[in-house]
């Protein structure tokens, strides 16, 4: 098989296609946003990673299976450029209008170029119960049984702790950004916990890195708690204007869904409400529930070197003891 996969971003939208690599065999082709080259080098299915800059140099082959996860003119134009037996995904109609195929109607039902329009399709969006990857595997044919993000090895760096925090999610977004971290790092630096916030990192396997330095991850709906899902990091995600429903936890995750997110939901605006809904109270909860869950079972009576096992027990722990 030689398959092409086209999918640019948003980087945290790439991480969590990878699992589909454990399904596909042969020869696999990945366009990607030029930024997220990295993510896709160096993993035990190694895909020849392309920018989409450079997509020319992939025209002229001729692919078994094309699947596009993209929702653009540009990339519907590409597609129409390819050679190819079978397309999943986004292409151009005879009018030059953007539609897909029907075996990812699943997914791009829901999606801005939802054939039943933006508003019925966020309404059919906050129904879905269906995690991202049920969605899409479903669609090209095959089962998602807890498949893995695949990610490389981070860069090392000088950031550990107890419990980072994300506090930005981006500026298309402003209502995934939670009210109340600072008030949140406060309450968990007077129980002596350390308490990072993630800064801005020149890479993304640095940022990588950092998340994978830490005991539990605290954010929204963004590419630092898909990091942390991809490197076995417990997280707690507050979802303010997104689906919580799309995120699989892998039994790591604890999901803080906003009273308000119907009102809210998939709204790209701003309004203080959205972002002020959920209590400190009850993600200080979470994260301290977190911090007392056992390692998941992918540790247990492994012989490499993790830093997450050696120091999962804190000082506190011991010394109460």
């Amino acid at each position: 098989m030689n398959t092409l996969i086209i999918k640019l971003g948003a980087t945290g939208d790439v991480v969590r296609t990878t699992p589909l690599l454990e399904k596909l065999s042969g020869k696999i082709t990945w366009i990607t946003a030029a930024k997220n080259i990295s993510l896709l080098q160096g993993l035990q299915i190694n895909p020849r990673s392309i920018s989409w800059e450079q997509r020319s140099a992939v025209v002229n082959e001729r692919y078994d299976f094309v699947i596009n996860l993209e929702d653009t003119l540009e990339s519907g134009q590409f597609v129409q450029a390819l050679k190819f037996d079978r397309l999943f995904g986004a292409l151009l109609d005879t009018n030059g209008k953007l539609v897909y195929t029907d075996d990812s109607s699943g997914w791009f039902d829901l999606s801005l170029i939802s054939r039943f329009g933006k508003q019925e399709a966020d309404r059919l969006k906050l129904e879905n119960h269906r995690t991202y990857q049920d969605l899409i595997f479903s669609g090209l044919g095959f089962e998602f049984n807890g498949e893995k993000y695949l990610l490389p090895e981070p860069s090392k760096t000088d950031l550990p702790g107890d419990i980072a925090i994300s506090p930005k999610a981006g500026a298309v977004w402003p209502m995934k950004n939670w009210a109340y971290y600072a008030e949140l790092k406060h309450e968990l630096e007077k129980r002596g916990l350390v308490v990072n916030v993630l800064p801005e990192r020149a890479t993304l396997l640095e940022h990588l890195g950092d998340v994978r330095n830490h005991r539990v991850l605290v954010s929204g709906d963004s590419l630092p708690m898909h990091f942390a899902l991809g490197t076995g990091t417990r997280c707690v995600t507050i979802f303010n204007c997104t689906s919580p429903w799309e995120i699989f936890d892998y039994g790591i995750q604890r999901q803080i869904t906003s009273p308000l997110l119907a009102e809210f939901f998939f709204k790209r605006g701003m309004d203080a409400r959205a972002t002020g809904a959920v209590s400190v109270q009850e993600v200080f909860n979470a994260v301290m529930e977190q911090l007392t869950e056992p390692l998941p079972a992918e540790f247990f009576f492994k012989r490499g070197m993790d830093t997450h096992p050696t120091d999962a027990v804190s000082i506190e722990e011991v010394l109460a003891h």
